[in-house]
C-alpha cells in the first residue's frame, strides 16, 4: 500500500486503533435502531454508550455546511441521517465510489465528508465460506487473494483522491483520515473471538497534524472527539462512554497521553466471558445448579448489575461510565471462575 504507507510518513499513524467488538444483532432494540454493526455508531456518536437520542457527529455542523456520505452499500443507512448528500448504492464499485466523492467534491464546498469502500470487506467476508479449492480459502493472505487485491485497489484509489485534491489547491486544507470500520481476521471477516476482528490502522493528516509520528493507542471512540476538536465544533456526546480528543495527533503537543485502553479491556472481558459461559452450561450437564447460575447472573439476582456483554450493547449506559462498566464485568468474571472452579474446570 504505497500511497497509504506515503501518508505515515506525513502525517500521524496509528499501528492499533481498537474499536468495540463488531457485532450484528438484526433483532432487539439494537436492530431496530442500526443497519450496521457495533463499531459504526460508536464510532459516529463518540461513544460507547449507543442509545436512542444520541446526536452523530454529521449533525453537529451549522445547518449552511455541507457534508456527505459516499458508500457502496446500503449498511450504513442508519448512521448517515443527518448528512446534505447521502449515496449508499451497492450496484458501485470502489471505484465508481471515488469517482463520484471526487465530483461532488469538486462541486460543492463539502466541509464533512466521509467516504466508505466497502468492497475488500465483502470479500473478506466471502472467502470464510467459498472457494474451498482455492489458497485464500479461509486465508486472507493466500496467493491470488480477492481481498488483497482489492485493499490494493482500495490504495491507489487513494491516491486519485489525493491528487485531485492537491490538483484543485484543496489539499493542503483537508483534514485527511484513513481508517477502516472494523477489523479482519486473517481467517475472514470479524469473528468476535479473534483480537484482530477489533483492530484496524489509522492515519491523520493535515494543517496542524504531527508528521511521522507513532502513536501507541488509539480507540475508535476517540476519532468523532478529536475530528470535533480538530474543526472547532462540539462534540456530539460527552456521556460516560464518550472518547476524548487525542491532543496527541497535534504538532503543537507531545505524543505523552497514556490511555486507559477501555475497549481493549472490555472486548478481552466479551471473549472470557462467551468461554466461561460455555463452560458453565457444558458443567450443568453434570450439575443443574450451573444452569440456574447462568440465569442468576443474567437476572441480576447474585449482583446489582449484570455483565454487560454484546448482547446488552443497548444497556451498557445504564453503568453511568465505562471505567464503571469494566469494573463491573471483572467481578462477574471472577465469580465464574470461582463456580468453575469447584468442578475443576479453570
Amino acid at each position: 500500500m504505497p500511497v497509504f504507507n506515503a501518508l505515515v510518513e506525513t502525517g500521524t499513524y496509528i499501528n492499533k486503533s481498537y474499536m468495540i467488538v463488531p457485532h450484528h444483532p438484526t433483532v432487539g432494540e439494537y436492530g431496530r435502531m442500526h443497519t450496521s454493526s457495533f463499531p459504526n455508531p460508536v464510532l459516529q456518536e463518540g461513544t460507547l454508550f449507543v442509545k436512542a437520542g444520541n446526536k452523530m457527529l454529521q449533525d453537529m455542523f451549522a445547518t449552511t455546511d455541507v457534508t456527505a456520505f459516499v458508500a457502496n452499500t446500503q449498511a450504513y443507512t442508519s448512521v448517515s441521517k443527518g448528512f446534505t448528500i447521502n449515496v449508499h448504492n451497492p450496484n458501485m464499485s470502489d471505484q465508481q465510489v471515488v469517482e463520484q466523492s471526487i465530483d461532488l467534491l469538486n462541486r460543492y464546498d463539502i466541509k464533512y465528508f466521509r467516504m466508505h469502500l466497502q468492497t475488500s470487506g465483502n470479500e473478506g467476508r466471502y472467502l470464510t465460506y467459498t472457494a474451498v479449492d482455492k489458497p485464500y480459502y479461509r486465508n486472507i493472505w493466500g496467493a491470488g487473494s480477492p481481498y488483497m487485491k482489492h485493499i490494493e485497489i482500495a490504495d491507489q484509489l487513494l491516491g486519485q483522491l489525493i491528487e485531485d485534491l492537491k490538483r484543485t489547491g484543496k489539499w493542503e486544507s483537508t483534514l485527511l483520515i484513513v481508517t477502516s470500520d472494523q477489523g479482519q481476521s486473517e481467517g475472514g471477516w470479524h469473528p468476535i473471538i479473534d483480537e484482530d476482528s477489533g483492530i484496524t490502522p489509522m492515519v491523520f493528516v493535515g494543517p496542524t497534524i504531527a508528521i511521522n509520528r507513532q502513536l501507541p493507542y488509539f480507540e475508535h471512540t476517540d476519532l468523532t472527539p478529536t475530528i470535533a476538536a480538530l474543526m472547532r465544533i462540539d462534540q456530539p456526546n460527552r456521556d460516560g462512554g464518550a472518547g476524548v480528543f487525542m491532543k496527541d495527533v497535534l504538532a503543537s503537543q507531545e505524543a505523552t497521553h497514556e490511555h486507559p485502553q477501555y475497549i481493549r479491556t472490555i472486548n478481552r472481558q466479551i471473549n472470557e466471558y462467551n468461554a466461561l459461559r460455555s463452560k458453565l452450561i457444558l458443567a450443568a450437564e453434570k450439575d443443574f445448579y450451573y444452569s440456574s447460575l447462568i440465569s442468576y447472573l443474567e437476572n441480576e439476582l447474585l449482583t446489582p448489575e449484570p455483565f454487560y456483554h454484546q448482547d446488552r450493547f443497548t444497556e451498557w449506559y445504564r453503568a453511568g461510565t465505562t471505567k464503571h462498566l469494566i469494573g463491573v464485568n471483572a467481578q462477574l468474571l471472577q465469580r465464574m471462575k470461582q463456580e468453575l472452579s469447584k468442578v475443576g474446570v479453570d
